[in-house]
């Protein structure tokens, strides 16, 4: 009687032996939102998806707003680098084209990026107030606003108003732009998807040629 060839076990990813589990379901959690949008998203199918055990992810992730949070974070830092490099292109004392670039450089990277931009602007899917990092980089992001606006207040380069109401309406137009972009409504506006980017890019300039004359 032939011997049977001893059962193997399925194997596991390589990243779960080698102690990665976390970046291991972050990044495939990243690959669902990317495919399928945030309400993909469940900590028992990451798992399931990276390859461990159902029950491995819950010392990282007890939840799902928890993993979710953990993709939030990471999308943000990119965020932050994509703000970084659109600074880096305009001049310093030029203070409304900075207030330009920040904006296209916001709306560019939802439209690139739309699901992880819904997971990191829908504040019910993430907890924002538990994160050590989230709230830190939007706290950066801000005072990079603030910044650039009393800069150009003090320079009368750009128009005397409350400097936290320019802050507020700035932020309004980049996320509600990025935002309408994102959940499709510039066709309802008579703009095709294709010159969705360049009709915020005319917006944003629109803001800042009002905001560099003092009426």
């Amino acid at each position: 009687m032939a011997k049977r060839a001893p059962r193997t076990r399925p194997k596991r990813r390589s990243s779960y032996h080698h102690g990665r589990l976390r970046e291991a379901l972050l990044e495939t959690a990243e690959q669902m939102v990317d495919a399928a949008g945030p309400e993909s998203v469940t900590v028992r199918e990451a798992a399931r998806r990276a390859g461990v055990s159902p029950g491995a992810p819950f010392r990282h992730f007890e939840t799902r707003a928890a993993l979710l949070t953990g993709v939030a974070e990471r999308a943000m830092a990119r965020f932050l680098a994509e703000i970084a490099r659109a600074e880096a292109t305009v001049e310093r004392a030029d203070p409304a084209a900075r207030l330009a670039a920040l904006g296209r450089a916001y709306a560019r990277w939802a439209l690139h990026h739309p699901e992880q931009f819904r997971v990191i602007s829908t504040r019910s899917l993430i907890d924002f107030d538990g994160s050590p990092t989230l709230r830190r980089d939007n706290d950066a992001i801000r005072a990079l606003v603030q910044s650039i606006v009393a800069d150009g207040q003090a320079r009368g380069a750009l128009r005397t108003a409350d400097p936290a109401l320019v802050e507020l309406v700035a932020k309004a137009l980049s996320y509600g732009l990025a935002r309408m972009a994102v959940d499709g409504h510039f066709p309802q506006w008579g703009v095709p998807r294709k010159g969705t980017e360049a009709a915020i890019h005319r917006a944003m300039d629109l803001f800042v040629e009002l905001l560099r004359r003092d009426h």
